[in-house]
């Protein structure tokens, strides 16, 4: 039987400003399992980053509870959610929020520093990361705006997997990408569940989705679906 290794317990998250209140969530119970890949999808507003943001401790609930690897996360410090962050979970962001200032390398090797790991080490693990995410040794000196979305898409999976995160969530990773680049995005999260990597991916492409294990459909904070997809129609084997 798989580990659980997301679990998420009627989780509610509530924005107060001044007199208006907004549901991002209302009561979302999800689990997701060890080596699991799932998609997020729903229209626009309706709580897939929200919850997204839930699932990597960007953001605390309102209410309900959030267990990562069986621990109650809703419950720590924010030093002690920041190494869990930083130990367990990678993240993938649609406008990359690469570091522009700071070269490829740079920017790749940064969740390592925190680790008190030394320099030669993060530069081959930085290669590492880069080579498995599609991408080129020749690109480490550059600056991320010298490449192309894509490439840089490749880089921000590189930075998110250096850690060797057992989780890694992703927020609309190929939305600002041409075909070819979202084909080498699917195939390198692919190739990282195949390797181990837990994965939970918000996209609002069906031939995205359709490449995952399960598709999960939040509407007005709300789960209201879960589907099989159609590997038939995922963007790998479609024109």
């Amino acid at each position: 039987m798989p580990r659980e290794v997301i679990v998420l317990e009627d989780v509610v998250k509530v924005y107060r400003v001044g007199d208006i209140v907004t549901y991002g969530l209302r009561g979302v119970s999800l689990k997701i399992y060890e080596g699991e890949f799932i998609a997020i999808m729903g229209p626009s507003g309706s709580g897939k980053t929200t919850l997204l943001n839930m699932i990597g401790l960007l953001d605390k609930p309102s209410s309900g509870r959030i267990y990562i690897d069986g621990v109650e996360v809703s419950k720590l410090s924010a030093r002690e959610i920041a190494r869990v962050r930083n130990l367990k979970i990678g993240f993938v962001f649609q406008f990359f929020n690469l570091i522009n200032r700071l070269t490829v390398l740079e920017n790749i090797e940064m969740p390592l520093i925190p680790r008190g790991i030394p320099r030669p080490e993060r530069v081959e693990r930085a290669k590492e990361a880069l080579l498995l995410a599609g991408g080129e040794l020749s690109w480490l000196p550059k600056k991320p705006l010298q490449l192309s979305g894509g490439q840089q898409q490749r880089v921000a999976i590189a930075r998110a997997i250096v850690g060797n995160p057992s989780i890694i969530l992703a927020d609309e990773p190929t939305g600002n990408l041409d075909r070819a680049s979202t084909k080498t995005v699917i195939q390198t999260f692919l190739e990282l569940n195949k390797r181990g990597a837990t994965i939970a991916m918000v996209t609002h492409d069906p031939e995205v989705a359709n490449c995952t294990q399960k598709i999960y459909i939040i509407r007005d904070g709300m789960i209201v679906g879960v589907r099989e997809p159609d590997k038939s129609r995922c963007v790998l084997y479609t024109q």
